[in-house]
């Protein structure tokens, strides 16, 4: 059988690069060659033991990675007897591949879905040379799009459907708290959405620096006294900045509480507040419940990328959304763990590690 390179994770801080057999699709499967692999801060997690695998036990082993794209090299007998897809196709695939069986993906709720797979976190993923999908996973890259591009399209359509949950309306101030890639994705499509003005807010200067480079009108660093970007009091600064009528929209693409925490300080009447980062299994969270009573706010939480993957692909086929800022670094696959480390550490400035196999 012919075997391709793979970084197999087996526990925390052990994976090692190695050759296994090129795996075979059954009928409603597609084969594709890995182009370009993200890594996402889950994927570190993974690596230093601070979150389990979705596999049966929690752990390896398993090939990571998620965030991938490839070109069709075999076509199961069901995608081709629909004429889906076709050898040398350039695709993207959505990692989180639902069962569209089930009762709740039939009450249009798939991202909720209990029956789903997880290409690179329940079953092999795309850090590797090769990797199967289901073929309703399968996505293809409009021209023009690179693969490179194309590989940020999952974190971008998780962003889509967290900016949408924010409701924008014409001429919206709106802030983003967390200026990571999502982060950086989620400000150009709130401007794309009509906003008036954003804002982001972080502790990392260079995150900011990239921020302003996609067009934030207001960036600032709420714990760094030397930084450039520093206030002491973001609330009086967004009470000044809006002439007291606060934010109108607010998501949080951060898993820190106290960032979500302080959205209902800066948020104004009819306020929307999105959660959309991934906090701690035991966090709690404090909410000023008379006075967001009083202002009618609405408090929303994002999971995930339903129906939203076409929406991010014409995104970036329409340049809505600069990716130029956002990929750091691109890696080869024996570069893996080097990766994961710059990204932990935030070394070298890190937004999007790509691996390219």
């Amino acid at each position: 059988m012919a075997t391709m390179a793979a970084q197999v994770f087996y526990e925390p801080e052990k994976m090692e690069m190695k050759s296994v057999d090129i795996p075979v699709p059954s009928a409603e499967q597609i084969l594709v060659r890995v182009k370009a692999c993200g890594i996402c801060g889950s994927d570190v997690a993974y690596y230093y033991g601070q979150s389990s695998l979705e596999t049966s036990d929690g752990k390896g082993p398993l090939i990571l990675g998620h965030e991938f794209t490839g070109e069709v090299v075999e076509v199961g007998a069901i995608p081709e007897k629909l004429g889906l897809f076709n050898k040398g196709d350039r695709v993207v695939l959505d990692p989180v591949q639902y069962c569209n069986a089930c009762e709740v993906c039939k009450r249009a709720m798939p991202n909720l879905c209990e029956k789903k797979s997880v290409l690179g976190v329940s079953v092999n993923g795309g850090f590797a040379e090769y990797c199967l999908s289901h073929y309703t996973g399968v996505h293809k890259i409009p021209e023009g799009v690179s693969y490179e591009e194309a590989a940020l399209t999952e974190p971008l359509a998780c962003a889509t459907y967290g900016v949408s949950k924010m409701d924008i309306k014409l001429g919206d101030f709106a802030i983003v708290f967390g200026a990571g890639a999502i982060g950086a994705m989620m400000m150009q499509l709130a401007k794309s959405s009509g906003a008036g003005k954003v804002l982001a807010v972080d502790t990392v200067d260079y995150r900011l620096d990239i921020a302003k480079k996609v067009g934030v009108d207001y960036v600032f660093n709420t714990v760094k006294q030397d930084s450039p970007y520093y206030t002491a009091d973001l609330k009086k600064t967004v009470e000044e900045l809006t002439d007291g009528k606060f934010a109108d929209a607010c998501i949080c693409a951060t898993g820190a509480v106290p960032a979500l925490e302080q959205a209902f300080d800066v948020t104004g009447r009819r306020a929307r507040i999105v959660y959309f980062g991934l906090p701690a299994d035991d966090a709690v969270i404090r909410i000023p419940a008379l006075q967001t009573i009083f202002w009618d706010k609405t408090i929303r939480f994002s999971w995930l990328a339903p129906y939203t993957w076409p929406t991010a692909l014409q995104a970036i086929a329409n340049k809505l959304v600069n990716l130029d800022y956002i990929r750091s670094h691109d890696l080869a696959l024996e570069n893996l763990i080097e990766g994961i480390a710059k990204v932990r550490d935030q070394r070298d400035e890190p937004m999007k590690v790509v691996i390219k196999p």
